[in-house]
């Protein structure tokens, strides 16, 4: 296990900055078929983002990636404007964690994620009508989770006539038991999430925090896991042995354990060989605590040069 401390991290970052915000020099790694595929989920780099969202998107398409997922702002530009700005610096966004809401302005809203080159959103998820009661079970109902998993459908075939796909992500509570039952929320949202409508995008980290055998899954599931969330963790071995936690502080403690790509315990290169098993078209680098290793810019290049040499 690769025990790289945020302090050496910063260390490295400050003393080489060159070195981490320009793309790798060319290698067998870098002329990889996978580095024209390279995603970054811009919730990453979201406090960048924050501060200059055409600037860190240079940033990120200097690094060598090639693919991006808004999640957090479109930097108040319209669709047009954001497609335009994609386009100068070679990035597209087939994924986009910018919801859209059903009502009566959804296929506007879908006509601008067309606009923008997406290909596959999330949806706004309803919210509960009324504040769960004391002594009510803990999680949602196999049918509350059939509702929502409805509500998807419904909206993704809406979205077919823009050539949109709904995604379904996940954290770690979908793969948590329903109280007296051997089911748990993602068995039901693969059996009633229709897949012409509707894709999975697997965040393989959570998954493994939960758990869960990714190989497995893919085995299990074939061609459903169209779009990956990676990221990764150290010390996953520790969680599993408490049977007494629940999914939700499973994933928090490994929270306080997310590293960039490569340096925690996940077998990457293993997955990614399964990736036709999976129906894989779209995978996205996550690290959702990367601002707090001193530059979460720096990590994400980390995560990219990591990632691509494993797969490579």
């Amino acid at each position: 296990m690769n025990l790289y401390s945020r302090r050496n991290f910063v260390k490295r970052a400050a003393g080489q900055p060159a070195a981490f915000l320009q793309a790798p020099e060319p290698s067998a790694a870098s002329s990889s078929p996978w580095a024209a595929r390279m995603g970054l989920e811009l919730y990453t780099v979201r406090d960048a983002i924050q501060r200059d969202e055409p600037g860190t998107l240079a940033q990120v398409a200097a690094m060598g990636y090639k693919e991006v997922e808004p999640s957090v702002t479109y930097g108040g530009l319209d669709p047009k404007q954001y497609r335009a700005l994609l386009d100068k610096l070679g990035l597209i966004a087939p994924t986009t964690h910018m919801s859209v809401t059903p009502g009566p302005d959804l296929e506007q809203q879908l006509e601008g994620h067309q606009i923008m080159g997406h290909r596959y959103t999330s949806v706004a998820e309803p919210r509960s009508p009324a504040p769960r009661t004391a002594g009510a079970a803990r999680g949602p109902s196999p049918d509350a989770t059939k509702r929502t998993c409805e509500m998807y459908n419904q909206v993704g075939a809406v979205g077919k006539k823009y050539g949109i796909q709904v995604l379904v992500h996940n954290h770690t509570t979908e793969f948590e038991r329903y109280p007296g039952s051997d089911q748990c929320p993602y068995d039901v949202i693969l059996a009633t999430c229709d897949p012409d409508l509707v894709v999975m995008e697997l965040d393989i980290g959570w998954a493994s925090v939960a758990g869960q055998d990714i190989l497995a899954l893919f085995h299990q599931h074939p061609g459903r896991f169209v779009l990956w969330h990676v990221k990764d963790f150290m010390n996953l071995q520790y969680l599993f042995p408490q049977p007494e936690m629940t999914e939700s502080e499973r994933q928090r403690t490994a929270g306080k354990w997310m590293v960039p790509v490569g340096l925690g315990g996940i077998d990457y290169k293993a997955i990614f060989a399964q990736h036709e098993l999976a129906g894989m078209k779209h995978f996205n680098i996550e690290q959702d605590s990367a601002a707090s290793w001193g530059s979460s810019i720096a990590a994400a290049h980390v995560s990219y040069t990591n990632l691509l040499r494993a797969i490579s």
